[in-house]
């Protein structure tokens, strides 16, 4: 099984303090690690792809990587809250 580099532990700390219901779901089925992998790698892709893409269209490395972020942060990372019940 992948290491948690950056992303994923950027995801596990994210998702434990403001989604502990999907933790505690993921926890019990034992998918968890797979889970934070899987964000990882998914993240890393998209932030690779949108890169060259702006890079392409003339932005500097460190524009093309901050664009890039605040696209596909929340959309495996940082998930949104989950709401009180």
């Amino acid at each position: 099984m992948s290491a948690l580099l950056s992303y994923g532990q950027m995801a596990e700390k994210h998702w434990r303090e403001h989604c502990p219901r999907l933790v505690k779901e993921l926890e019990t089925e034992n998918r968890l690690q797979p889970a934070l992998v899987e964000a990882q790698e998914r993240t890393a892709a998209d932030m690779d792809r949108l890169i060259q893409q702006f890079r392409r269209q003339g932005l500097t490395p460190q524009q093309a990587h901050d664009q890039a972020w605040e696209l596909i942060r929340e959309k495996y990372i940082l998930l949104p809250p989950e709401r009180s019940k």
